[in-house]
């Protein structure tokens, strides 16, 4: 029987004071402030990682890219991420998908949400969708300071 698995990801990150830090969701530029983190921030893309790593039991994204390792600052998380699905694969795991939902009042991610599933989907190898869904002024991210999003994967050992 073959063995699959679901691994289950989250991620959330404030907004930043910084003018000149860019907004990076799914691998996209977006007009606006830019996330606060050790790295572009992309909590999409990091949500992913967590979910891939997760189903595969190779740990957490803070255990791999480490924000008190100065290699990971500023990286690239599409990279990060490419990183990772190599690692799963190297893991005798095949991809199968993974679904995001990203929380957020601003920006609007149907414009950019075909070219995020395009960059996160070659990124993992494997299908990726992402979702939008305002919190419609509730709470801190209804407030709008800051994105979270929820990724799910499904892997099957190779």
């Amino acid at each position: 029987m073959t063995e699959i698995r679901v691994g289950h990801g989250f991620d959330i990150h404030p907004y930043s004071e910084d003018p000149d830090r860019s907004m990076i969701l799914g691998g996209v530029i977006f007009e606006g402030p830019g996330l606060e983190g050790h790295s572009d921030a992309d909590a999409v893309a990091h949500a992913c990682i967590d979910a891939l790593l997760g189903a595969t039991g190779l740990g957490d994204i803070g255990e791999r890219y480490p924000d008190t390792d100065e290699r990971f600052a500023g990286a690239d998380s599409l990279a990060l991420l490419s990183d990772t699905a190599s690692a799963v694969v190297e893991a005798s795991w095949t991809i199968a998908n993974v679904d995001c939902t990203v929380i957020l009042e601003n920006p609007r991610l149907s414009p950019h949400r075909k070219e995020m599933e395009k960059l996160l989907s070659e990124a993992v190898g494997a299908p990726v969708r992402v979702k939008g869904r305002r919190p419609e002024g509730l709470g801190a991210l209804g407030r709008e300071e800051g994105i979270a999003c929820f990724a799910v994967a499904l892997v099957q050992k190779s």
